[in-house]
C-alpha cells in the first residue's frame, strides 16, 4: 500500500517537530501502534536525514516535511522518505518525487496557491495555515477546485478534526497537539501513544 492510500485509510499523519529525537524508530513504531501509521519528520529538526534514515527501520511509513527544495526532497528519499510535504507551493519538488515514486504534498492557502500545486502535479494540497480560515475556508475552496483533495494542517487536534473530515478532507495533519516537541524531547513514548491513541478514537 502506498504512502497516499496508507494516509487516507487512518485519515491522520503525525508532524514531529524537535529539538532533538533519540531514538526515531521507538517514536515511529509508538504512533504506528496506535493506528497512525504516516508518520513526518521536518526539516527543522537537527540532523532530519539521519532521523529519516533510522525512523525508517520502523513499522511506520516516514515521511518528510518543511521540503523546501529539490535537495532537500532527494536527500529525504535516499535517506528513506516514502513522502514528501511542503508548507509551499514548490513545483520543483514534483519531478523529484515523481521520479522516485513517491508522493508530494504541496502547501498552498490561496486559490491561485491550490491551482498552481494541483497544476504542478502535487498527489494532495496541504492548506497550511489550516487554523486561518478552518474547515468553512476548505468547504470554500472545494466550490471551484471540487478534483482536489485538501489536507489541513495548523492547529489540528482532536476536536476539531471531525469538521475537517465533514468538509471533503481525506485526511489532516496534525502536529504539536498530537506530539509536543517538549514530549518528544523527552523520549515519552508512552505519552506519545496515549495521545495518538485518542486521537485516532476520536475521529472514528
Amino acid at each position: 500500500m502506498g504512502a497516499f492510500a496508507v494516509l487516507r485509510e487512518d485519515r491522520v499523519a503525525a508532524v514531529v517537530r524537535a529539538p532533538a529525537i533519540e531514538d526515531p524508530a521507538a517514536l515511529a513504531n509508538a504512533f504506528a501502534r496506535s493506528g497512525i501509521r504516516c508518520v513526518e519528520f521536518t526539516f527543522t529538526i537537527p540532523d532530519v536525514l539521519d532521523v529519516i534514515e533510522k525512523a525508517s527501520t520502523s513499522d511506520a511509513v516516514v515521511g518528510a516535511g518543511t521540503v523546501l527544495t529539490r535537495d532537500q526532497a532527494a536527500a529525504a528519499i535516499e535517506a528513506g522518505a516514502q513522502f514528501i510535504v511542503s508548507p509551499a507551493c514548490r513545483p520543483e519538488l514534483v519531478e523529484v518525487c515523481q521520479s522516485a515514486g513517491v508522493p508530494v504534498f504541496l502547501g498552498a492557502l490561496t486559490p491561485t496557491e491550490v491551482a498552481d500545486a494541483h497544476d504542478a502535479g502535487a498527489t494532495a494540497v496541504k492548506i497550511f495555515p489550516a487554523g486561518i480560515g478552518g474547515p468553512g475556508y476548505i468547504k470554500d475552496l472545494a466550490g471551484p477546485y471540487p478534483h482536489v483533495s485538501f489536507i489541513p494542517s495548523g492547529g489540528v487536534s482532536e476536536d476539531n478534526a471531525g469538521a475537517y473530515f465533514a468538509v471533503g478532507c481525506p485526511a489532516v495533519y496534525a502536529g504539536s497537539k498530537l506530539a509536543p516537541p517538549e514530549i518528544v524531547l523527552a523520549g515519552d513514548h508512552d505519552e506519545i501513544e496515549r495521545r495518538a491513541r485518542r486521537f485516532t478514537q476520536a475521529i472514528r
